[in-house]
């Protein structure tokens, strides 16, 4: 998004919540345009202008939304199609299920963020090998918990700016080489 569509976007907020920005500066108008801009110069500007309508005609308590309110409104208007939990659970129970021999194949069969939560073929091959009645319980159990936390994850890394997302893509490989 470019600077004047930032401004733009923060045009609408003024109308819709003139109440709350009406002793605002120009000081504070321009590092408000300055924060907006740095915070959404990856997203496009129909995306954040989309997110902004929706949630400016659903406030009621009188305030603007916020930098996050709108990026969790753009992250959720972008995963609609996001696996629930028990439909994740069903891919690695069956996963689980073929993974004695074949847990390699198994385990690329699943989506990325449900191997984040399993962690590895190796695991599903321990898993295969462990009492089908714990594994349905007491594992199911902790992989809901850890694929519960891998989205929140996600979702969490995906609201960050790039050059913020590439610092911390950059920490994250620097531990997994010194974790080898």
């Amino acid at each position: 998004m470019k600077k004047s569509e930032t401004r733009m976007i923060l045009a609408v907020l003024v109308v819709a919540f003139p109440a709350f920005y009406r002793n605002t500066s120009e000081t504070d108008t321009e590092a408000a345009v300055n924060l907006w801009y740095q915070q959404f110069q990856d997203y496009d500007y129909k995306t954040v202008e989309q997110a902004v309508q929706a949630l400016i005609s659903t406030k009621v308590e009188g305030f603007p939304p916020t930098i996050g309110e709108v990026k969790e409104h753009i992250r959720k208007l972008r995963h609609t199609e996001d696996i629930d939990e028990s439909s994740a659970w069903a891919m690695v129970s069956k996963a689980t299920r073929n993974s004695s021999y074949y847990s390699e194949r198994e385990f690329a069969k699943l989506p990325p963020s449900v191997q984040k939560a399993v962690g590895s073929a190796e695991q599903l091959k321990q898993w295969a090998g462990m009492d089908a009645d714990d594994v349905e319980t007491v594992i199911q159990s902790h992989f809901r918990k850890a694929y519960r936390a891998e989205l929140q994850r996600a979702a969490e890394l995906e609201k960050l700016p790039s050059q913020i997302r590439a610092m911390v893509g950059s920490y994250a490989e620097n531990f997994k080489m010194i974790g080898d």
